[in-house]
């Protein structure tokens, strides 16, 4: 495929910072004030750096949501000062793409996964006329803070290019989703 016009439509979403749902995500049964002010400083700061694009690719679209390498840039300065402050902040920044992902497709929340699409071509080009291209010769995106998933949703786990290569399920246990009808894999069978 080359490298024709892509229809990609920003979209102006600005998730609220769930606190409740950050420290879950965190594993932290308790922040202290000062903490979280600097968290709540930090989403805001944030929040009109976030991209959040619905590529159009004819018979399938996706959701594209990621950080600018500035904000990479100031969690590293984090880790670097303090370990602690370095797993906020980095989980902050992976909170905020999840958060908005989450409001456009709920059914992520539930699922409790945003399924990686196979890196076509024709995705390919587009995220790299947006500004995140996958890393070369790979399925992950250039941007540590980054993801990419069908839209509308389609299903979960069972879904997922990464699949066989997934933390959350050690490369193929079973996992916990749904999927909706007419996605089933080998409907044919």
């Amino acid at each position: 495929m080359g490298t024709e016009a892509i229809l990609a439509t920003k979209h102006q979403i600005q998730p609220y910072f769930d606190m409740e749902a950050y420290m879950a995500l965190s594993r932290e049964s308790r922040l202290g004030g000062a903490v979280a002010e600097r968290l709540a400083g930090l989403w805001e700061q944030w929040l009109p750096l976030l991209q959040i694009h619905e590529i159009n690719g004819g018979k399938i679209s996706w959701l594209a949501v990621w950080l600018p390498e500035s904000v990479e840039a100031q969690v590293d300065e984090s880790w670097a000062s303090s370990p602690s402050e370095g797993w906020l902040v980095n989980t902050l920044a992976q909170f905020m793409c999840m958060s908005a992902v989450q409001e456009l497709l709920p059914e992520v929340e539930a699922a409790r996964c945003a399924p990686s699409p196979r890196p076509t071509d024709a995705l390919r080009n587009a995220l790299a006329q947006l500004g995140v291209p996958y890393k070369q010769h790979s399925a992950m995106l250039s941007r540590r803070y980054a993801l990419v998933t069908l839209y509308p949703y389609r299903g979960g786990c069972e879904i997922c290019h990464l699949q066989s290569d997934c933390p959350k399920t050690c490369g193929g246990g079973e996992t916990l989703s749904m999927v909706l009808p007419g996605y089933e894999k080998n409907t044919h069978e």
